[in-house]
């Protein structure tokens, strides 16, 4: 059976619930997106924090996933975030790409982008390879 970028995203009911939508997913890359939304915000109409920080997660576990060997399972262990400038309307974009991947561990970098491609933030997150 063929699992669609999208499907990967209702394994993680709290993505879901968000409204990240994932339109590519592959092991080299994958890319999601937020839409701006008021109840999203914090005062001023700025996307909160944490919005940011949940759709950064959400594709970087997508692409560690999908860099773990057969039967194994995979927990962050760490992440960082950095933000750069606010998004006050239009779509947060996140682009995942794995920088190493190893046999105990994946690393991910998220880089979080406007709709004109300006870097609203950049994540950087490892994941531990679970296997048993």
């Amino acid at each position: 059976m063929t699992t669609t970028p999208q499907q990967l995203v209702s394994l993680m009911p709290f993505a879901e619930a968000l409204g990240v939508r994932v339109t590519d997913a592959t092991a080299q890359e994958v890319r999601a997106h937020l839409d701006w939304a008021p109840e999203r915000c914090t005062a001023g109409g700025v996307l909160h924090g944490e919005a940011l920080m949940a759709l950064a997660d959400s594709a970087g576990a997508i692409c560690a996933f999908l860099n773990l060997p057969a039967g194994a399972g995979t927990a962050t262990t760490s992440s960082t975030t950095n933000f750069f400038r606010a998004l006050r309307d239009g779509t947060l974009h996140a682009v995942s790409r794995p920088l190493h991947v190893g046999r105990t561990s994946i690393t991910v970098q998220t880089e979080l982008l406007d709709d004109s491609g300006r870097r609203i933030g950049h994540t950087t997150q490892t994941q531990a390879v679970l296997t048993g």
